[in-house]
């Protein structure tokens, strides 16, 4: 199959912008609760519920003392915090007067700070805390446009507010009066892994017809019947998929939680005293989650049980896969009767990580491994994987409600077309394709040809019209014997094991392929303390005999799913993990490959001069 489109759920916009919502859902329903601010305190964290008419109010307080500070239609205000409830009171505010937003990420470098703020020429920009005040600071000189450093915890939604008090509410509705559909919304940035990031220009239009797609198709999954959905957004809002959900869910009723710190220690907590109904999170997250689980096991001495149960899960979700896709029976009596058993001693504990009431799920970033999705399906949290760009609002495909095909990224959403080229690009068109990169025409038509985007990406269409995705056309990797290799499915299948935490493959006008491995540094730690009665330093574990083997069995297993000459031949494990604010990860975590070869360029060479 070369090419499927699907007829849309939804009308695209067709006047006003995203901040209508605000305003119509207080006036239909104003004591529904929208958001649960966080806050802590002795007795742990509290939820607090913000209503569409309290939310309402903050919007408009704050879209008012923007105007009285100056913001006009068409500025441009860069936001550079973490995800917390701010975040998404500047989003409304802005495009309540007609104001564009310019999210960047906080783990941003100076370097990066200044070409957003002086490529968009932001005329403002919100910050966190006084360390991205000083990055900012520190720029600023050179960015003459630049007139206001607002910072959130020093108090500026508070001062700003007070500030707009002598604004009519009057002057707000007709600023967002001339909000129309193709309005730039957002001026959001690519993550970057080669060059600079490119500013996606995504129209009020592009963002209202993801959102209302997504939750049109698949809204029966966000919560049991008669109960509201409720997400905690964790993902960075600086992303467009982190955007997305924020959007999504204002627009549709959910219940929205902000989580600004996304690391485990964090993040269970708060799942735990949210208690979502519906999880958005990247494969990062179900990852980790599961080789917690794991190492629990192993700490308990269950871990025998515990893999016994993933088996049983993994068995019982594939039977499910077959009969969804009218290929078997589904499970039998046999393995129903085993994952009963499992679902009260394992199962369960897994899913009272996620809060408990988390049965469906979404999973985007990058692909999720088909392993790990009948894992979790198998113990009762289906995982429904998606693709798209920055390029597309975020999603583009996703799984249909009942019928998910673990290992690949779905079929195109309601109103999306996918085209697979001759030389195996994946071209993409629909509603949600972005407007352009700003002020860059020459980019802008490198990518879209009649509607259609190159989206860089190569994969291929399979009987049933779902999107498997091998690799993107500039990682693939071509050796010195002529060998094309895409390098996606060896780091995927390498990521699988719990000692893992990254791979790169590497190899292009070599001899052969290799890698280079980095190493969670807690299942690390585990591993040490069943092993040896003295904790080693990181940078001698890597050298152990022991830990070397194990790895080398790891290899081994990913160059089964490859041909010989596309397999790994040698490889390097390093003693630190790549990192965001070493330059080596973007924000969105994705690898930085010309980065990571530059930095260990002489490890690469050893492994090949051996």
């Amino acid at each position: 199959m070369r090419e499927l489109s699907l007829p849309p759920l939804v009308q695209k916009l067709r006047t006003g912008g995203l901040a209508d919502s605000v305003y119509e859902i207080a006036e239909r329903a104003p004591d529904r609760v929208q958001f649960s601010r966080r806050e802590d305190g002795p007795g742990g964290i509290r939820w607090l519920p913000v209503t569409a008419l309290g939310f309402r109010s903050d919007v408009t307080a704050l879209a008012k003392g923007l105007i009285a500070d100056g913001v006009r239609p068409g500025d441009r205000i860069a936001v550079m915090s973490r995800t917390r409830y701010e975040w998404t009171l500047f989003s409304y505010a802005l495009w309540s007067i007609g104001a564009q937003l310019v999210p960047v990420y906080p783990t941003s470098s100076a370097e990066q700070v200044h070409w957003i703020l002086s490529d968009t020429r932001a005329s403002a920009v919100v910050v966190e805390h006084a360390d991205e005040a000083m990055t900012v600071g520190a720029i600023c000189d050179d960015l003459p446009q630049l007139r206001r450093i607002w910072q959130l915890d020093e108090g500026c939604v508070q001062e700003l507010s007070a500030l707009g008090r002598g604004i009519p509410d009057a002057l707000v509705h007709r600023m967002r009066a001339g909000v129309s559909p193709g309005s730039a919304a957002t001026i959001t940035y690519t993550s970057g892994t080669t060059g600079r990031p490119r500013g996606c220009v995504i129209t009020h239009a592009n963002l209202a017809f993801e959102c209302d797609t997504l939750i049109e198709g698949w809204r029966e999954l966000l919560a049991e019947p008669g109960e509201q959905p409720a997400v905690l957004a964790f993902l960075p809002l600086s992303h467009v998929y982190g955007l997305m959900v924020q959007v999504a869910c204002q627009r549709h009723g959910v219940r929205l939680g902000h989580q600004p710190d996304p690391s485990s220690d964090e993040l269970l907590p708060a799942l735990a005293s949210f208690r979502p109904t519906f999880l958005f999170a990247v494969p990062y997250v179900f990852e980790r989650i599961y080789r917690t689980a794991r190492r629990q096991a192993e700490q308990a001495q269950k871990l025998e049980a515990f893999d016994h149960a993933v088996d049983i899960a993994m068995r019982y979700a594939e039977a499910v896969e077959r009969r969804s896709l009218l290929r078997g029976a589904g499970p039998g009596p046999a393995l129903r009767v085993q994952h009963a058993l499992h679902d009260r001693t394992v199962y369960a504990r897994l899913r009272a990580v996620l809060g408990g009431r988390v049965r469906h799920a979404v999973s985007g970033g990058s692909p999720l491994s088909r392993e790990l999705g009948l894992v979790f399906a198998g113990a009762g949290v289906t995982i429904y994987d998606g693709y798209g760009l920055t390029e597309t609002a975020a999603a583009v495909t996703g799984h249909p409600i009942g019928r998910p095909k673990f290992g690949t990224v779905g079929r195109p959403l309601p109103g999306c077309a996918v085209h697979i080229a001759e030389d195996g690009e994946i071209w993409v068109r629909g509603d949600n394709v972005f407007a352009g990169y700003l002020d860059d025409r020459e980019g802008t038509e490198e990518v879209l040809h009649e509607g259609w985007l190159a989206t860089g990406d190569i994969g291929h269409l399979d009987e049933d019209g779902y999107l498997h995705l091998t690799g993107r056309k500039k990682d693939i990797i071509v050796t010195s014997g002529g060998k094309s290799v895409s390098p996606l499915i060896l780091e995927e299948r390498l990521r699988a094991h719990p000692l893992i935490s990254r791979c790169l493959v590497v190899g292009d006008n070599r001899p052969f392929i290799a890698a280079l491995i980095t190493l969670d540094p807690e299942a690390v730690g585990h591993w040490q303390r069943l092993r040896f009665q003295q904790p080693m330093d990181l940078r001698v574990v890597v050298r152990h005999a022991e830990l070397q083997e194990e790895i080398q069995r790891a290899v081994s297993r990913a160059n089964t799913a490859v041909s010989r000459s596309e397999s790994i031949r040698a490889f390097r494990v390093l003693p630190h993990d790549f990192s965001v604010r070493g330059g080596l990860l973007t924000p969105s975590l994705k690898l930085r490959r010309g980065a990571i070869v530059k930095a260990y360029a002489a490890e690469i060479a050893e492994l090949y001069s051996r």
